[in-house]
């Protein structure tokens, strides 16, 4: 399969994992909307919200709630946003969930290796 993200869970692509377990890995958004934005991406290949099974969801939204913890502590962000995409809108047809954190005040852009750092020391 030809699927970037199924490439970056069999580690052939190199990610910034924040949490992995042994059904989803998440990993930092290379182009992020806010910094430290992360997808958490099912290990077993699903199109979209259409093709996932109620478990695997599950497991997802468990995971959410590992990494808005992470982003909470060591980002310190003021809030988490949660977005799904699906059709047209979806860059690339692997299931995913966007965990997006949201300040109060406009954060300048850091370096996502930089944010990496932060999230896993």
């Amino acid at each position: 399969m030809d699927c970037l993200f199924c490439k970056i869970i069999n580690n052939e692509i190199p990610s910034y994992t924040i949490y992995e377990d042994e059904f989803v890995k998440c990993f930092l958004d290379i182009n992020p909307k806010e910094n430290g934005e992360t997808l958490i991406v099912p290990k077993k290949h699903f199109v979209d919200n259409n093709d996932i099974d109620d478990e695997t969801l599950l497991k997802i939204h468990k995971s959410s709630i590992i990494v808005s913890d992470i982003l909470l502590k060591k980002l310190k962000v003021d809030g988490i946003q949660l977005l799904q995409n699906n059709g047209c809108v979806q860059d690339i047809k692997h299931y995913h969930l966007h965990v997006i954190p949201r300040y109060k005040r406009k954060k300048s852009k850091v370096n996502v290796e930089e944010v990496f750092k932060t999230l896993t020391k």
